[in-house]
């Protein structure tokens, strides 16, 4: 199916695949190995789950760590419990696309056509890039081209890119074999509406990483979050709480309990 075609596509049919995640449990995360690369994978199940996207404090700063984050949840009488970046932000820790949080609109959609960097396309501006979001419907994926024509109500989304799967098929773009090895992040919406983030603590490339969304984690629809340096994953469990060399992150996903 090509992206013009997934586009198309209606409505109703985005949404009768996505599942609400109103009342889903604490995730579980593990470690698994994929075409010899090793990764951590955090599956958020039906139950009971308050996965929020977050950017500022109350100061009106970046929260940048994921300690600072989970310090104004302890203020407020929660824990957090799981983290990871939410896509790539600018140099002042701004999200480079599309941002909604508690229904706000505070970033648009970036649908600029960056320019060639040293002979390279900067990731974010591969296309099709896409938009992860979440309402009352529940979780989805997009292209931001389709999600922009067809405007499903979202409490939180970011936007990122590029897709890494469009509708079960690998984005076109990815090179089998690619020597463009690093560390990469992303987020599928799964079988069963199941929201699986992936964090790679190998260098993998596009094509590899997109194959394991589709044929390992079972995801019809994924997207890239980020790459190298601004990889980061929080998770007391694991002893993890990463920090971004970046000086820290933008957007944020986060569980709270």
């Amino acid at each position: 199916m090509t992206y013009l075609k997934y586009g198309m596509l209606s409505l109703t049919l985005v949404l009768a695949a996505l599942l609400p995640l109103h009342h889903a449990q604490a995730e579980q995360c593990e470690k698994v190995t994929f075409d010899e690369a090793k990764y951590v994978v955090c599956t958020l199940e039906v139950g009971k789950v308050d996965l929020r996207l977050f950017w500022k404090g109350a100061d009106g700063k970046p929260y940048r760590a994921f300690s600072n984050l989970a310090e104004a949840a302890r203020a407020e009488g929660r824990r957090l419990t799981f983290a990871v970046n939410a896509g790539m932000y600018r140099a002042d820790f701004s999200p480079m696309g599309l941002y909604v949080e508690n229904g706000r609109e505070l970033r648009p959609a970036n649908m600029a056509a960056a320019e060639r960097a040293a002979g390279q396309v900067p990731n974010f501006y591969k296309k099709p890039n896409g938009v992860f979001f979440l309402g009352e419907a529940g979780a989805g994926i997009l292209p931001t081209d389709a999600f922009l024509k067809l405007a499903p109500k979202a409490r939180f989304a970011t936007q990122s890119g590029p897709m890494l799967v469009i509708a079960n098929r690998l984005n076109p773009i990815f090179i089998i074999g690619s020597t463009d090895r690093t560390r990469r992040s992303g987020v599928g919406v799964c079988e069963k509406g199941t929201v699986r983030f992936a964090i790679s603590e190998d260098g993998v490339n596009f094509h590899d990483f997109a194959r394991l969304f589709r044929d390992r984690l079972h995801c019809p629809d994924a997207l890239f979050l980020d790459g190298g340096r601004g990889v980061g994953l929080y998770n007391p469990e694991m002893g993890r709480n990463d920090w971004s060399w970046h000086g820290g992150y933008g957007p944020i996903f986060g569980l709270l309990e």
